[in-house]
């Protein structure tokens, strides 16, 4: 059975991740607060990224699969990341699974991006992001994947906690009026994510939406479903033209029963949530 090891597992999409795959593989995962239900968890180890060395841990656990989903200072995580890198270097099977981001490309507006695109961050997050995708690029192809990801959304994700706070509490919420972006799921995620393990698969993937949508578009659409009347959105205008932040999968597709599109986001974290709410 493959030993996977999930780097964050205690945040939002790394929790998913956790959910998804423990039931198929012998998963263990890295936390950062200490919690009563994490710390008698004996799959789920402590581990701060600006104060520890990752390498007792890859050393006690030896993982065939390392998906990093990492948050924190990014001097710390950088070093976690060579760490790992060396780590992988010196073993024959294990492979790394780091989660990317949208922002490599936040320099580029007049376009979606792809796969193969040449990286142009323009925010520190998306420098960040850029720079541990290069160094991961210096193991062999067969032993990384750089998993690219959109804005993430679920019925408990940060942007809908927001969301559904500043409808309670009768507060702005920012809406970038000429902003196209793509969209998925974090449960989206795990499932691809499941299938490229299964698969042994590594290279570029862009997990994300098959299409766009303007980002106040998008929330206008979500406060509608769920009846969230008292939100005031702000029009945020950084442009007076549209501009994307957007990616798109062109040369690594997922079969398509892996695939999503904005109106299965949309739908899926709006349906969630009226069954959570009927439960309570």
């Amino acid at each position: 059975m493959n030993r996977i090891l999930i780097l964050g597992a205690s945040g939002f999409i790394g929790s998913t991740l956790y959910r998804e795959l423990s039931p198929y593989f012998d998963v263990q995962g890295t936390y950062h607060n200490n919690s009563d239900e994490l710390t008698d968890n004996q799959v789920m180890h402590q581990f701060n990224v600006e104060s520890d060395s990752l390498k007792p841990l890859l050393e006690s656990i030896q993982p065939n699969y390392i998906i990093s989903s990492l948050r924190g200072d990014f001097k710390a995580q950088y070093t976690v990341h060579q760490e790992i890198i060396s780590y992988i270097k010196s073993v024959e099977q294990c492979k790394l699974y780091f989660l990317s981001s949208v922002n490599v490309f936040d320099g580029k507006s007049s376009f979606p991006s792809y796969e193969n695109d040449h990286l142009m961050p323009e925010s520190s997050y998306g420098k960040f992001k850029a720079s541990i995708e290069r160094a991961i690029r210096t193991l062999s192809q067969n032993q990384f994947a750089l998993l690219r990801l959109p804005l993430v959304l679920g019925v408990n994700s940060p942007r809908m906690n927001h969301l559904r706070y500043c409808s309670q509490h009768k507060e702005t919420f920012e809406v970038f009026s000429n902003l196209i972006i793509s969209i998925t799921t974090a449960n989206k995620i795990a499932q691809q994510i499941h299938y490229l393990i299964n698969k042994d698969l590594t290279g570029v993937y862009h997990l994300t939406s098959n299409d766009m949508i303007h980002h106040d578009e998008l929330f206008g659409e979500i406060a509608e479903k769920l009846d969230l009347k008292n939100v005031v959105f702000k029009n945020v205008y950084t442009s007076n033209e549209d501009r994307y932040l957007a990616i798109l999968p062109k040369k690594n597709k997922l079969p398509k029963n892996y695939r999503i599109t904005v109106s299965e986001v949309i739908n899926d974290i709006t349906l969630k949530e009226e069954i959570d709410t009927f439960k309570r």
